[in-house]
């Protein structure tokens, strides 16, 4: 077993900052860019393609473990991160999207010199690669292990009928995303993005709920604030991805701190 992970809750501080909108107003938009980044970029300082990063940030409410998600536009949740520049390590890039987004609003000194970035990470401690997910092609699903059809044809199975890979062979995958364990310490002072909400689900909210529809009159007993509540009661959409979390965190022992 892993060493003991500990959670804290009670002495964390929300600010806000100017809103940050999302690059794109749509998924095909979305889509778009990638397959126009992909051909700008092509392939980066890996084998693979554009390389994003988003943290695993835990809390405890009433000693049940929590995830810390995004809220954009009372719509969709999120993990924080975003993508990596060319030849960017992941854990230290990582470490200033979560800056950038969770952290204090930038000083016009690094404004005008990015340079400064780095100085003002007010220090993430970025632990474990807990997955990756792999999107094979420019479409909205993305997989927790590379699909078939983009692996090279000389490591087929030699038992599966040929009807089972596409005739199409897509060379490589066009995203890889990262999911990273973010060790919080026992004060951290978030300040957030005025269009977004930064919300604790639990574990047990987010296991097993890809897709589940919540009756408004049911609330959770772990979140006490009115607009929480809202956000539990709304028809909630998590997608494989967050859903799977608590699966990657069921090797860690959790110690409230």
């Amino acid at each position: 077993m892993s060493d003991p992970l500990v959670l804290y809750a009670d002495d964390y501080v929300f600010n806000t900052k100017d809103p940050q909108y999302e690059e794109d107003p749509s998924v095909s938009a979305r889509l778009q860019r990638l397959q126009n980044d992909f051909e700008q970029y092509g392939i980066r300082q890996t084998r693979w393609a554009l390389l994003q990063v988003e943290g695993v940030l835990l809390v405890h409410e009433h000693g049940h473990p929590h995830v810390l998600l995004l809220q954009v536009a009372n719509a969709y949740f999120k993990l924080p991160g975003d993508y990596l520049k060319p030849n960017e390590p992941n854990k230290d890039g990582l470490g200033l999207r979560l800056d950038m987004r969770l952290g204090p609003k930038a000083r016009d000194d690094a404004q005008s010199d990015p340079s400064m970035e780095k100085k003002q990470v007010t220090g993430w401690e970025v632990h474990d690669l807990l997955a990756q997910w792999w999107r094979p092609n420019y479409e909205q699903f993305m997989y927790p292990y590379v699909p078939a059809q983009v692996v090279s044809l000389n490591t087929r199975i030699l038992s599966c009928p040929d009807s089972l890979y596409p005739s199409s062979h897509i060379a490589q995958p066009k995203e890889v995303k990262s999911l990273y364990l973010v060790q919080l310490p026992e004060h951290k002072v978030f300040t957030v993005p005025s269009n977004m909400k930064l919300i604790a689900i639990p574990l047990l909210e987010l296991y097993d709920n890809a897709v589940r529809s919540v009756p408004a009159s049911i609330g959770c007993p772990f979140l006490h604030d009115a607009d929480l509540q809202w956000a539990y009661q709304c028809a909630l959409r998590y997608g494989p991805l967050l859903a799977a979390v608590p699966h990657l965190l069921s090797k860690y022992r959790f110690e409230i701190g």
